[in-house]
């Protein structure tokens, strides 16, 4: 059964995020350099600015005004502007690749797509790359019920029960918090193992 996501914090953004696949697709684009709650809310602040949230509306969408809808503040990324143009070129993708139809990246097919071929397909989203993909089919088996063979090996450390290791493992605020302390407490060993 899956979960109602709670990515952000905002009641209005979660929404989204439910209910539109290529909103939560974009907030994982997003989620880079930038606090993990902000990047989930940038779709709607793409929403709230384009009269709704529309793949369509998206990917055809003159460039420069599409990049200054996102750079106004307040923006949808840190780097706003190349940040737009990565999401108006996933649009374009997910339109010429599976006609708009998001879900189709992890669904379409027959037989039905396995972990392996859904992995492939997610990594070959542009601005998408090996973490990623392994990120989103993580949050797909765990919260969301998709669940294609090998789906949780294939998604690594990100598959692991009872993991917070990144936003595959938010459900509330204290797992956000959670999530927060394990990338910092990695960056710091990081930084450490690199001195």
């Amino acid at each position: 059964m899956p979960n109602e996501l709670r990515l952000t914090g905002d009641a209005d953004a979660d929404k989204l995020l439910n209910d539109d696949p290529f909103a939560l697709v974009t907030g994982l684009l997003l989620d880079q350099q930038y606090p993990m709650e902000h990047a989930f809310r940038g779709p709607k602040k793409i929403a709230d600015r384009m009269d709704g949230f529309d793949i369509h509306k998206i990917a055809e969408a003159d460039t420069e005004t599409f990049v200054e809808l996102c750079v106004t503040p307040p923006a949808i990324h840190r780097y706003g502007g190349s940040m737009a143009r990565r999401v108006q070129t996933l649009a374009r993708h997910v339109i010429e690749h599976y006609d708009g139809d998001t879900t189709a990246i992890w669904t379409a097919g027959r037989p039905k797509p396995n972990g392996e071929e859904v992995l492939k397909r997610l990594k070959a989203l542009p601005g998408y790359g090996e973490q990623k993909a392994k990120i989103l089919l993580a949050l797909l088996g765990k919260q969301l019920g998709v669940q294609p063979k090998g789906w949780r090996a294939l998604a690594g450390a990100y598959g692991d029960r009872g993991s917070r290791r990144s936003i595959a493992d938010v459900t509330s605020p204290e797992t956000l918090a959670q999530v927060r302390a394990f990338k910092k407490a990695a960056k710091e060993a990081s930084r450490a193992s690199a001195e």
